[in-house]
């Protein structure tokens, strides 16, 4: 299986980032191909609700010049994609929210609902220093809902709460980490 890995995490070697590691290696020891795109080196301009993009359904149909295009068409080629990010008040990081933005342009609404992504595979990956309940929570209903206009499948979902540094993190984390490419894949 083809995946895609958006790292939102703007510490290379941060607790997103080091979840997002066991997890990558643990879908290589599956067997699949992964990419990951370290998204705070990308270009990402936010989506302008222009709907220039809903003109045509061949291919992503956005009309600014940056790096997203890129990025969609990798979307569009994976099987699966996990979206990542540290918890940044009560949601994803401003470059995670501008490609989930910007994935307006993958789905279109009428005269039939359309999508290039119908029956993708997707996760979401978050850390943070709180808890789960009122406070990341509403980051992952808000997640869950985008997949009925991606018509896409919620695969799995995973919030590491209660990070200091990646030192930190205990054996229980990575285990959860590969729980998680377990049931991205449905290999669990």
């Amino acid at each position: 299986m083809n995946i895609l890995l958006l790292q939102g995490g703007a510490k290379k070697n941060g607790n997103t980032a080091k979840v997002l590691e066991w997890v990558k290696a643990e879908l290589i020891g599956l067997g699949h191909d992964v990419e990951t795109v370290y998204l705070h080196s990308k270009n990402l301009k936010g989506c302008m609700g222009c709907g220039k993009c809903k003109q045509t359904m061949d291919a992503p149909g956005c009309i600014q010049k940056d790096d997203m295009p890129e990025i969609m068409e990798k979307m569009i080629k994976a099987r699966a994609v996990v979206f990542s990010s540290p918890l940044y008040f009560w949601g994803v990081n401003a470059q995670l929210k501008s490609v989930i933005d910007r994935t307006y342009s993958l789905y279109a609404t009428a005269p039939e609902h359309i999508s290039l992504v119908e029956g993708q595979r997707q996760g979401l990956l978050m850390t943070g220093g709180g808890p789960f309940e009122n406070n990341a929570a509403e980051a992952f209903t808000a997640f869950g809902r985008m997949q009925k206009y991606h018509k896409s499948i919620n695969a799995a979902e995973l919030f590491v709460g209660g990070c200091s540094t990646p030192d930190q993190m205990d054996a229980s984390v990575k285990d959860q980490a590969c729980e998680f490419a377990r049931k991205l894949t449905g290999q669990i």
